[in-house]
């Protein structure tokens, strides 16, 4: 890779980390062609972008990015890099997990979520049980149902008769 082509892959890469509200970065170095053709098929099915870079070029690229601070996930560039662009920020932690019951990498080294980094292995059941904004939304839905449901369900209990409905309040208050 020429000087040019560094710098265009410097760029392109930049505008693909600010664009990106989630990515994890992992080590998959010493995983067989095979085994790492297996885990990118995974990736490509859930939806997930799966690139192996140069932790320099990374890093570059990181320090081009206004508005966002990638201090903490710098560290973490060292020895074989991917990176794992992905819409739902529990997903590549999911992959990585199940992927592992059979293999002993991915290793996750960080990630960024919507802002929040995380650092290191060990964080994986922290990302794995973080909710997609999509889960978040039907939680808040169900608990706003779950009120108009019981007043619902006493009305029409109590019957669509008048004394019904002021007995069923009566019994609310």
């Amino acid at each position: 890779m020429n000087k040019d082509q560094k710098a265009q892959y410097i760029e392109d890469l930049a505008q693909d980390l600010s664009k990106a509200n989630i990515f994890y970065l992992a080590d998959t170095a010493s995983l067989t062609v095979e085994t790492i053709n297996q885990l990118r098929r995974r990736c490509f099915q859930q939806g997930i972008e799966l690139r192996v870079v140069k932790n320099t070029l990374l890093a570059k690229a990181m320090a081009k990015v206004e508005g966002r601070n990638y201090d903490n996930l710098a560290s973490v560039l060292s020895g074989p890099t991917s990176i794992m662009f992905a819409e739902v920020g529990n997903a590549p932690a999911k992959l990585i997990k199940d992927f592992r019951k059979k293999n002993d990498k991915p290793v996750l080294k960080g990630a960024y979520i919507e802002e929040a980094i995380f650092i290191g292995d060990n964080q994986l059941d922290t990302l794995e049980a973080i909710k997609s904004r999509e889960e978040l939304i039907g939680d808040i839905i169900g608990l706003l149902q779950s009120p108009a449901k019981n007043v619902i369900s006493g009305l029409t209990s109590g019957g669509s008769k008048i004394a019904g409905i002021l007995k069923t309040l009566e019994e609310r208050a």
